[in-house]
């Protein structure tokens, strides 16, 4: 078990190889669907995004709401591949680490290994195990989006899976 704290140095991203279990502990944002849909816009539009993604972690994930004593309620991944059309761009500004679950393209990849980047997974069906290891949840920007807005999440030991590292080596590809 290999421990990491995000954001992530360059000398830990290296050290990460697909197959190896971490224990992430730092700060990350989150962001599903709608709000990596409103971010390539803005960049189409050639305007800043709300956040710097310049070697930062996003998290594929809309946590339910929190219960009493928790930062978020059960927060477990989103599918990766729906954030394909947009996961390059965010690459080539530096985006180093993304959590999701499950297989990303050939696009996705490629960029990743162009931009030196990681892909994580954090298992689905566990997410009340993962909500233990946000200690604290910020509201960041897109409030409207509800569940899917960007937050910014402190963890202390969540618990991932490198599926896809720098090199692109690949869980998925056997």
């Amino acid at each position: 078990m290999k421990k990491i704290t995000l954001p992530i140095t360059e000398e830990q991203l290296k050290d990460l190889s697909a197959g190896d279990r971490v224990l992430a502990s730092g700060y990350l944002y989150t962001a599903r669907d709608a709000a990596h849909k409103r971010m390539y816009e803005l960049l189409n539009e050639g305007k800043e995004l709300p956040i710097d993604v310049s070697g930062q972690t996003i998290y594929y994930v809309g946590a339910a709401p929190a219960k009493p004593g928790y930062a978020v309620g059960p927060c477990g991944p989103t599918s990766s591949y729906r954030m394909d059309k947009y996961a390059p761009s965010l690459l080539d500004l530096g985006l180093k680490v993304m959590i999701g679950k499950g297989k990303r393209s050939d696009a996705v990849i490629e960029s990743m290994k162009k931009n030196g980047a990681v892909y994580l997974v954090a298992i689905g069906g566990a997410a009340a195990l993962i909500a233990k290891s946000i200690t604290k949840s910020e509201l960041i920007c897109y409030e409207d989006l509800g569940t899917e807005a960007i937050y910014r999440y402190e963890v202390k030991d969540m618990p991932l899976i490198v599926a896809i590292d720098s090199n692109g080596n690949n869980v998925y590809v056997r």
